[in-house]
C-alpha cells in the first residue's frame, strides 16, 4: 500500500509540473510546451484515476455468497 501512496504523490507532482509548463508556455508563447504538458498531464490524470479505482477496489470487502437455507426438522 505504501508503494501506491508514493505513486499517487508522484502523479500529483507530475500534474503540478505539467500545469506549470502550461502556464510557462502560455506566457512565453511556446506552444510546444503547451502541447507536451497537456499530453503529459492528461496521461497522469488518467493513470491517477486508475490507481484510485484500484485502491478503492482493494478496500471494499468481497461479498460472500448467501448461505444455503436449512430445512426445519420435524
Amino acid at each position: 500500500m505504501g508503494k501506491k501512496v508514493a505513486l499517487n504523490v508522484l502523479y500529483n507532482i507530475g500534474i503540478l509540473i505539467a500545469l506549470f509548463f502550461i502556464y510557462i508556455g502560455i506566457t512565453h508563447g511556446h506552444f510546444w510546451y503547451i502541447a507536451v504538458a497537456v499530453f503529459a498531464g492528461t496521461l497522469l490524470v488518467f493513470l491517477k484515476i486508475r490507481l484510485l479505482k484500484e485502491v478503492r477496489a482493494m478496500q471494499r470487502p468481497v461479498p460472500l455468497p448467501p448461505a444455503p437455507k436449512k430445512k426445519p426438522q420435524k
